[in-house]
C-alpha cells in the first residue's frame, strides 16, 4: 500500500502546526507516532513560539528546524538553541520535563520558524528508562551521496551510515535534497516508511506530490519514486514497537501508565525546569 494522508492545521495565534501524525488511517509509521510541521511562520518583533514547562512519558521527541531557532530546556539541565540541520533527540523514559521558547535576541526581531517535530515510542522495555537528552550539530550529521542525491541522516541507520544518537529501536530519519530526475530507493527491508515533501515536486509510481504532502509506503512495497524538479524530501520509518496510546504528551503501550502520568503531572510530581515555574496545567481532555 502506498497512501496519501493529509494533516490537520492548527492557528495557534500567528503560528500554524499541521499535525500528520497520528491519523486515522495511519496511526504510526515504524515506532514515529507523531509528526508535527511547525510553519512556516513570520514573526515580528515580540511575536514568536513560548512554549512552557510540560511533561512527556514513554517517547523520544526528535526535533529539527529549516529555519529560525528554538531554545530548547529541560528538567535535566540541557539548555542550548536548536538551529537549522541540528537534531534535538530527547528521550523521556519514566518522565521528563521540557520548554520550547525562543531568546530574547531572537523574539526582539524580525524573524521566522519552520520546522519539524516527530515522536518516536520507545520500546515497551525502555518506557520507564532514564530520561537522556542529545544534541548533535548538523555538521556531525552524517553525509550521504549517490547519483543526483545529497542526503543527511538525522538518526537511525540508512545506506550503510550510523547516525550518532543511540536510539532505542530500528528506525531511519533523513533529509534528502534531490536533483531533477534523480531517484530514491527506500533503505532496509521490511520497514514502514513514509516521504514528506518539503519542497519540490516528487512522483511516486507515476502520481506527483507537491509539498506538505506526507505519503505512507507499507513494508511489502518497492515504489518508483523520482524528482519531478529538485526537490528536498524528508524520509522516516522503520520497525513499529507495538500499538501505543497517546493522550496529550504521554505515549504508553498502557493506558494505566499514562492514567498515571496525568495524576502525577497535576500532583506535581514530575521532575521540574530549574528556575522555569510557569507550567502548562494539565489539559481537561487530549487534543492528541
Amino acid at each position: 500500500m502506498v497512501k496519501q494522508i493529509f494533516g490537520k492545521e492548527t492557528d495557534l495565534g500567528g503560528f500554524s502546526v499541521r499535525r500528520v501524525l497520528p491519523h486515522r488511517d495511519v496511526r504510526s509509521v515504524g515506532p514515529f507516532v507523531f509528526f508535527d510541521h511547525m510553519g512556516p511562520a513570520d514573526f515580528k518583533p515580540g511575536q514568536g513560539i513560548d512554549v512552557a514547562p510540560h511533561p512527556h512519558i514513554g517517547l523520544a521527541t526528535v526535533t529539527y528546524i529549516f529555519d529560525g531557532a528554538i531554545r530548547h530546556h529541560d528538567s535535566l539541565g540541557s539548555l542550548l538553541e536548536i538551529r537549522p540541520g541540528d537534531l534535538n533527540w530527547m528521550s523521556a523514559g519514566r518522565g521528563i520535563t521540557h520548554s520550547e521558547r525562543e531568546t530574547d535576541e531572537v523574539r526582539n526581531r524580525p524573524h521566522k520558524l519552520d520546522g519539524l517535530q516527530l515522536w518516536a515510542a520507545l520500546p515497551e522495555e525502555d518506557e520507564d528508562s532514564d530520561p537522556e537528552f542529545f544534541h548533535v550539530a548538523k555538521d556531525d550529521l552524517p553525509i550521504i551521496e549517490d547519483a543526483g542525491l545529497h542526503m543527511r541522516l538525522i538518526a537511525g541507520e540508512a545506506f550503510g551510515k550510523t547516525a550518532a544518537v543511540p536510539v532505542k529501536s530500528k528506525l531511519f530519519y533523513l533529509d534528502v535534497h534531490m536533483d531533477a530526475g534523480a531517484q530514491l530507493l527506500l533503505p532496509g527491508e521490511n520497514q514502514e516508511a513514509a516521504l514528506y515533501v518539503v519542497a519540490g515536486t516528487l512522483r511516486i509510481d507515476g502520481t506527483a506530490y507537491d509539498p506538505q504532502s506526507f505519503v505512507y509506503v507499507a513494508p511489502e512495497e518497492i515504489p518508483d519514486i523520482v524528482a519531478q524538479t529538485g526537490c528536498r524530501v524528508m524520509l522516516l520509518g522503520g520497525l513499529s514497537v507495538g500499538y501505543r496510546h497517546i493522550w496529550w504528551n504521554f505515549v504508553s503501550s498502557s493506558r494505566e501508565r499514562i492514567e498515571q502520568a496525568k495524576a502525577d503531572w497535576a500532583a506535581g510530581n514530575f521532575p521540574q525546569i530549574k528556575g522555569e515555574d510557569d507550567i502548562i496545567p494539565l489539559p481537561a481532555r487530549s487534543t492528541g
